[in-house]
């Protein structure tokens, strides 16, 4: 075993076990795809630290989710076979590569051109064939391919836009951490009908995605 898969099997064993990821097509997904391709070449042997990476610093920096946050956000989505999955501020493409493995096909929107552009390298060197990395206004979504089983912002937001919520099916889940820092709550939107349906999960700090805009605020 390479010192990579080892890190990986360890990964799964004292971060997302640990954190209550017990879905088993899930944590063999994370044991599989090679996490280091998808960080920058300096910062390849912290691949699978417990903590966020960050994936560029200048203009809006971005990051990549520390592993056991991913893994409850996409426990959260109950992600099946049968699903078509939207992957919103899909950065680098890793989020994108382990839900291609749970999904039936997986649409990247990556704002960021050059970090949009890495991802589909990646996923293409891969041969992550179900998955296709788009790059766009990250609130926008990308109703072309729509509409979505599960969509996943990979970040926090102020709020969930009607135009995300919009393109889900039937029966779609939404998955957003809404808020900032440890006062944030991961939260499961469900679409019934004309209905959304929404259920607070548990708190979990991220970092922001960029370009959503804050909800209108009463002013005296």
């Amino acid at each position: 075993m390479d010192s990579f898969a080892a890190s990986r099997t360890k990964m799964v064993d004292s971060q997302l076990r640990t954190e209550g990821v017990t879905d088993y097509g899930l944590l063999a997904a994370m044991g599989i795809v090679p996490r280091e391709l998808f960080v920058p070449p300096t910062l390849k042997p912290f691949a699978y630290i417990d903590n966020d990476i960050v994936l560029k610093r200048a203009g809006e920096p971005r990051c990549m989710m520390q592993p056991a946050s991913l893994g409850r956000l996409l426990q959260l989505a109950e992600i099946s076979n049968s699903d078509n999955a939207l992957d919103v501020g899909a950065g680098t493409g890793y989020g994108a590569a382990v839900m291609a493995r749970l999904a039936r096909s997986v649409v990247a929107l990556e704002s960021d051109p050059e970090l949009a552009a890495t991802a589909r390298q990646t996923l293409a060197a891969l041969n992550v064939t179900n998955a296709k990395v788009i790059s766009n206004s990250l609130e926008a979504g990308a109703a072309a391919d729509g509409p979505y089983d599960v969509i996943l912002l990979e970040g926090a937001v102020p709020r969930v836009p009607t135009s995300l919520l919009a393109q889900l099916s039937e029966g779609g889940r939404l998955v957003a951490v809404i808020g900032e820092g440890w006062s944030a709550v991961a939260t499961l939107f469900r679409k019934s009908g004309d209905d959304i349906g929404r259920r607070p999960a548990f708190n979990l700090a991220l970092q922001p995605l960029p370009g959503f805009r804050q909800p209108a605020s009463f002013v005296f």
